[in-house]
């Protein structure tokens, strides 16, 4: 990567970090620079270019475990990882979902766990679905996060009134209504994603 593509990345994630994704214009990025929108076109050649740098620059931020760890401890490691990441940069996380996982830094992700899945016994042929599932979970749950989703369900699920029918809801009340811990709540998470791999071993 040339010095001039990082810097434009630098200032995109900036951006998106301050103002969300949204923000993330050609010109926007060029004004944060000081130089005409123009003078990205060298080192950026489209905004679906940008947005794929700053997917980049996510992914980067990925610890990859050393392999010489066990897989139990990689899995863990990478996972909260990813969680910090996100959470670092949630208007750019979503991105995950949304473009394509053909950069360098996307391959250097997925292999890192494909090698752990397959340390951990994972058939080869049940390797890359294994991926899938367990890279959506954290993704997924980390954007739930940062995105409010949680959040938005508590508040629904405080509306709910006893004649409103929502059985469930209503009896789980004092429970839902409990204190709790994300980060807790995560590693539980974990435990049962490893059990998961460890039962796709078999």
């Amino acid at each position: 990567m040339t010095d001039r593509r990082s810097e434009i990345l630098d200032a995109a994630l900036a951006l998106a970090d301050e103002k969300g994704l949204a923000a993330v214009t050609m010109r926007a990025v060029a004004g944060r620079l000081g130089v005409t929108a123009m003078a990205l076109y060298p080192h950026v050649q489209s905004k679906d270019d940008l947005l794929d740098g700053l997917l980049g620059r996510l992914l980067r931020e990925i610890a990859i475990p050393d392999q010489a760890s066990p897989w139990r401890d990689r899995a863990r490691e990478f996972a909260r990882s990813a969680r910090t990441a996100a959470h670092r940069h949630p208007a750019v996380a979503p991105l995950v979902f949304t473009r394509p996982a053909q950069s360098l830094e996307a391959v250097v992700v997925i292999d890192a766990i494909y090698q752990l899945l397959l340390d951990a016994g994972v058939a080869a042929a049940q390797v890359a679905r294994v991926e899938r599932m367990i890279s959506t979970f954290i993704i997924g749950y980390s954007i739930s996060e940062t995105g409010g989703r949680f959040a938005a369900n508590d508040r629904a699920r405080r509306a709910a009134d006893p004649a409103s029918g929502l059985a469930a809801i209503v009896r789980l009340g004092p429970l839902l209504d409990a204190p709790w811990s994300w980060d807790e709540e995560f590693d539980a998470d974990l435990d049962d994603i490893i059990a998961t791999i460890e039962h796709s071993a078999r």
